[in-house]
């Protein structure tokens, strides 16, 4: 007989060197802005330090990376975050359109303008204009953008009298501008204007420590109230998973898992058709979170006919063993100060020197996080 004792939850949040950014969002399942990996703190130390400028900004990466929301996390950590974050859509947008959504359009400019109108840049008058996928605009529109950019003012369509604007830029493309500047497709005197200070966004494939944290905070916006996790196994199959659409992919496949999955716990086979990729996750350390565990439900077993003090201190043991965080942080999860915590670690060890059994994992050691010692 085995009783079985579950391992208290603990908030992503509160993972070890984690930055967290929660955006602000009309949608009530957002998610914000995790991750560990060098690839995103290096992404991350860039938004930080630009956030409160004025600077035009250029986001550049591949679909799927999250351009739109490390936008919005700009936006919401400077000064502007009280004001309005305004996105405009570039692709697909024809010549007329494209100014009348940009600038807005009085009555009668053109047939079935029945009313005035106003456009996206008056809508964003002292906050964030964010101009996603900027490289898609035709080269013919770009030079009114950039007479927009240069002068800060603009006109209606089918008006003369030039307005201010005051916004903030962003722009995001998932295109080489560079290249696209030297074959003749994208206006120099724009790009230069837009790349004040660019920021690379890292593909998934390079944030391979950051999936752990990223599956679980999808995991928590679809579970739909569900107490979802996922496998060691299954999570496994995702490191080695190319994602060639990145974040986005990862959301849909663990959509589709929750759906094929009949309990709570996501295995392997509810991820049918991943292919493996070229790296692997050998030699990877991940970051502890709760439901992404080495088993479908990490727990501690004891023995029938234990006392409470015995089965206490086990509890310790596995807690030490499986934490990678401070003890500060380890005591704050388990509910304890850190006096108590490192007085029961004390008994934990002192009980294993009477039994001679050995420390599991790392008990009674220092612990390490990312080289520190605590």
């Amino acid at each position: 007989m085995s009783v079985t004792l579950p391992l208290p939850c603990r908030s992503e949040t509160d993972s070890p060197q984690v930055h967290g950014i929660s955006p602000t969002s009309t949608n009530p399942g957002s998610v914000g802005m995790v991750g560990i990996s060098p690839a995103f703190n290096r992404m991350m130390e860039l938004v930080m330090r630009v956030a409160t400028e004025r600077t035009t900004v250029l986001l550049l990466g591949e679909s799927g990376t999250g351009k739109e929301l490390v936008a919005r996390a700009i936006h919401d950590v400077g000064r502007r975050s009280g004001r309005p974050f305004v996105v405009v859509e570039c692709s697909g947008l024809t010549e007329t359109l494209f100014e009348s959504e940009l600038f807005g359009h009085i009555k009668g400019a053109f047939t079935g303008a029945c009313a005035d109108k106003s456009g996206l840049v008056e809508t964003a008058h002292q906050g964030t204009l964010f101009l996603d996928e900027v490289g898609e605009i035709p080269l013919a529109l770009q030079v009114k953008l950039l007479r927009l950019l240069e002068t800060g003012t603009y006109r209606k369509v089918g008006s003369t009298d030039a307005r201010h604007a005051d916004f903030r830029l962003i722009c995001a493309t998932n295109r080489d501008l560079a290249t696209m500047v030297e074959q003749g497709g994208f206006r120099k005197d724009l790009f230069y204007r837009i790349s004040i200070f660019p920021i690379l966004m890292p593909p998934l494939r390079e944030r391979l420590e950051d999936i752990p944290l990223l599956a679980e905070t999808l995991l928590k916006r679809l579970a739909g109230g569900k107490n979802l996790t996922l496998s060691w196994e299954a999570l496994t199959k995702l490191i080695e998973h190319p994602f060639p659409g990145n974040i986005r992919e990862l959301q849909n496949l663990l959509e589709r898992a929750r759906i094929l999955a009949a309990g709570d716990c996501l295995l392997p086979e509810h991820f049918p058709g991943l292919e493996p990729g070229e790296g692997g996750s050998a030699g990877l350390r991940l970051p502890w979170v709760p439901s992404l565990s080495r088993s479908a439900c990490p727990v501690v077993s004891v023995e029938a006919g234990l006392s409470l003090k015995a089965v206490e201190l086990r509890y310790i043991d596995r807690m030490q063993a499986t934490f990678p965080g401070t003890r500060r942080e380890l005591a704050r999860l388990m509910g304890v100060s850190v006096r108590t915590l490192l007085r029961k670690i004390k008994e934990a060890v002192a009980a294993r020197r009477e039994t001679g059994c050995g420390p599991p994992g790392r008990v009674g050691q220092p612990q390490r996080w990312n080289g520190v010692t605590h």
